[in-house]
């Protein structure tokens, strides 16, 4: 249902964007780990502030509180943007155009605020859980081949990047081919090339063939 808020469209839209951006600087990894283990995930292995990376340092239940944190942070911002969206509408037919393009935008600023969280001096992570949870927002057809491709490619190969990079190469694809507009469709690329971006260090590793596999045994500092 429309947020029933008087004003430009501008406005909303601006709304929108500082709320999601806001979103997603409530990283997970880096409140858990600065926060409460009192030792900062960035200090440590890839200097990733990422679930995988607080895995392979920290590993343990608390795990499970930087998952919560970084998928609840991201439906919050889709929701939001999706109602604040949908009240630009004029029309009750262009109600479903503007709540999916409500959702992208704010897909894209919470990711942005997920890597470059301003209170955390910009310093964020690579936006894979965030992404994986904003595509089960989006459409189910997108969330299936985003993830679909994803666990087949983790789960082979054991590299949780390689996964990662074919959500972000996919994603743009997968919405081009479930909403073709314009607008929808630059944001999915932007979204897509923001995360391929965060991984171009991963990608030259794999390419080199010193990439990490993943392992559900934390590999602690210190020991073999």
């Amino acid at each position: 249902m429309p947020i029933p808020i008087d004003g430009n469209p501008l406005i909303l839209a601006l709304l929108a964007t500082v709320i999601a951006y806001f979103c997603g600087c409530f990283n997970g990894a880096v409140i858990v780990s600065k926060y409460i283990l009192r030792d900062d995930v960035r200090n440590h292995g890839s200097g990733n502030a990422g679930l995988t990376n607080f895995y392979r340092t920290f590993g343990g239940p608390l795990t499970f509180v930087v998952i919560l944190t970084d998928v609840l942070k991201a439906v919050v911002a889709i929701l939001v943007g999706a109602s604040l969206f949908s009240g630009i509408a004029v029309d009750v037919a262009w109600v479903p155009y503007f709540t999916i393009l409500g959702k992208y935008w704010s897909a894209l600023f919470c990711l942005l605020g997920h890597m470059f969280p301003c209170m955390f001096h910009f310093k964020g992570g690579k936006g894979i859980l965030s992404g994986g949870t904003i595509a089960l927002m989006m459409d189910w057809r997108i969330a299936l081949v985003v993830w679909g491709g994803f666990l087949i490619l983790a789960i082979v190969t054991r590299y949780v990047s390689l996964g990662s990079v074919w959500a972000g190469a996919s994603f743009p694809f997968i919405s081009w081919y479930c909403y073709p507009y314009f607008s929808i469709v630059v944001l999915a690329f932007i979204i897509g090339g923001l995360v391929v971006w965060q991984h171009r260090g991963n990608i030259r590793r794999l390419l080199h063939g010193n990439e990490n596999k993943f392992s559900l045994h934390p590999k602690r500092e210190g020991k073999t």
